[in-house]
């Protein structure tokens, strides 16, 4: 394979390098896509404190565990200006080594609101928007935004994304609990249970069912939330699935260990799941109804954690494993047998490329797509440890877990960034990708809504 100049240049048998070139030996090992991790949050403020892993170590981390993209999450605050909010996080990702992208959130509604969609989607290459249907009293939306939101994202040819769970219902459950003097962790996950995902996904999906409006519901991490979605795809509506490496792996009874700092590590939302929930997700990743997986890398130190020493609702939510996520998937996944070799790529990689309309540009092994590029050795193997990791955070979710089949040499643009432990990032060499709107999911939706045009009765 011959990259130049940030791209596939060539690929077949007996090329001849050019003078000056770097060789990498693939041999014994594969060749794929690099990772794209279309869910993270470097350096966000929320909760009263902000993220610990900001644009550059957290792409880097990303390379060393083969992932060459993310996408991250432009948030406004109430009544923040949408365009404020995204030029503020563009400046913050200029530091990023690896290539990045961003999904918008819908936090609030006015007319701006409206505009900036538009400017976003025909300037500045955005073609999601994220909404959240919790964190009440902060950036939830009522079902009045979504509507709004939703009609205006079809109108542009953009796809919606949620945050599947209710808000009110968290917010009731949280003071009960709190009330009845369960203020650890553990409260966390009886603050959230199954049901109250499973209802808002239930909800975003049918109004986006009526609204004919393709939908992408994020970190899936129940069997209630999965069905919903397989329901909606059975019926033939466009509704994407995606599933974090963690909810894969780690169940609830993290929640319940007497140890404050290691309980409070996992507090994330939705909280990890009972094991008879990462069952299902499995199976919804070997049957195709959840398409993509990710992280929802979004770091706290323990001494960020511990501002809910007192109250588990004032415990900054996140986790992190953007440098763990290939390694893990291959690990329960391929060598498992529950995924096979080309449906690892498709659910760490090119899936994520189609979805959000970066393919074949990403995702792809294929003359004239970006060099983004891991090499693969299956017998190769870690332990994983927050001691050694490169992930800006004191915690690892997956600590002392052995993996084998990981990446030895990672390449973004052409250039080796990872190999063999040694680190080559370069603050600032990452680059914003533009995504264009989904022509192909709107002309479609467009028609059949003419199709099922109703005419009006005539009287009189």
């Amino acid at each position: 394979m011959l990259c130049e100049d940030g791209v596939i240049k060539a690929v077949g048998a007996g090329l001849d390098a050019p003078s000056g070139a770097e060789l990498v030996d693939a041999g014994g090992c594969y060749v794929m896509p690099g990772g794209i991790d279309p869910h993270t949050h470097m350096e966000l403020p929320f909760m009263g404190t902000v993220a610990s892993e900001d644009f550059f170590s957290g792409t880097t981390a990303g390379a060393v565990g083969g992932t060459t993209m993310i996408i991250d999450f432009v948030i406004p605050g109430p009544q923040e200006p949408v365009m404020d909010a995204w030029r503020k996080w563009r400046g913050w990702a200029e530091k990023a080594a690896t290539d990045y992208s961003f999904h918008v959130a819908i936090t609030w509604w006015d007319q701006t609101v409206h505009e900036a969609m538009g400017a976003l989607v025909r300037e500045h290459g955005v073609n999601s928007f994220k909404h959240f249907m919790a964190y009440k009293g902060a950036i939830m939306c009522d079902d009045e935004v979504l509507v709004n939101s939703f009609t205006r994202a079809r109108d542009l040819g953009a796809l919606c994304t949620v945050h599947a769970e209710n808000g009110e219902l968290v917010f009731h459950l949280q003071r009960q609990l709190v009330e009845q003097g369960i203020l650890g962790p553990e409260g966390h996950p009886l603050s959230r249970p199954p049901e109250v995902e499973g209802e808002a996904a239930n909800r975003a999906i049918r109004i986006a069912q009526v609204l004919d409006v393709p939908l992408y519901v994020v970190h899936t991490s129940c069997a209630a939330a999965l069905q919903a979605i397989t329901r909606a795809r059975l019926e033939g509506q466009r509704v994407f699935g995606e599933v974090l490496a963690g909810h894969l792996l780690v169940d609830d009874s993290v929640y319940r260990n007497p140890d404050f700092t290691f309980a409070a590590a996992h507090v994330m939302s939705p909280p990890f799941r009972p094991k008879a929930d990462q069952e299902a997700l499995w199976r919804g990743l070997q049957s195709g109804n959840l398409q993509t997986t990710a992280t929802d890398h979004c770091c706290f130190c323990a001494d960020q954690k511990a501002m809910g020493k007192d109250d588990f609702t004032k415990i900054p939510n996140g986790t992190g494993g953007v440098e763990d996520r290939m390694h893990v998937l291959w690990t329960h996944g391929v060598r498992t047998g529950r995924l096979t070799m080309n449906e690892f790529v498709a659910v760490t990689s090119t899936n994520a490329a189609r979805i959000f309309n970066v393919y074949p540009r990403k995702g792809s092994v294929s003359v004239g797509a970006d060099a983004d590029l891991v090499v693969w050795d299956p017998n190769r193997s870690r332990t994983i440890s927050a001691k050694t990791h490169h992930q800006n955070v004191d915690f690892n979710i997956f600590e002392g877990m052995e993996v084998t089949g990981i990446n030895v040499v990672t390449l973004s643009q052409g250039r080796v960034v990872y190999r063999d432990g040694d680190v080559r990032t370069t603050r600032g060499a990452g680059r914003y990708v533009k995504r264009p709107p989904h022509a192909y999911f709107y002309e479609a939706m467009q028609r059949r809504r003419e199709l099922r045009a109703p005419t009006p009765v005539k009287r009189g």
